[in-house]
């Protein structure tokens, strides 16, 4: 099954601002949730740039991969994902 049919990717934004506008201090929430049970799989608190740039790369691989392939890619990237970015 493709990893967007398995996980949904919700991104909060901490203010209205655009991420090249956006204040220092801000900081923007990730989550990637199980479409079948609603819980959190996976979760990132980031600047502004660096989350714009995590959810673009989670998008892309959330529509080419798997769901068992995407969570082995994902799982350990803690806040540094490895080349996607």
């Amino acid at each position: 099954m493709k990893a967007n049919r398995a996980y949904r990717l919700i991104v909060r934004r901490g203010g209205l601002a655009p991420a090249l506008l956006a204040d220092t201090d801000r900081v923007d929430h990730i989550e990637i949730v199980e479409v079948d049970t609603g819980e959190v799989a996976l979760f990132w608190d980031l600047d502004p740039r660096r989350a714009t740039r995590l959810a673009r790369a989670l998008k892309a691989d959330l529509a080419q991969l798997d769901s068992d392939a995407f969570m082995a890619a994902w799982r350990d990237a803690g806040d540094e994902p490895s080349g996607s970015l």
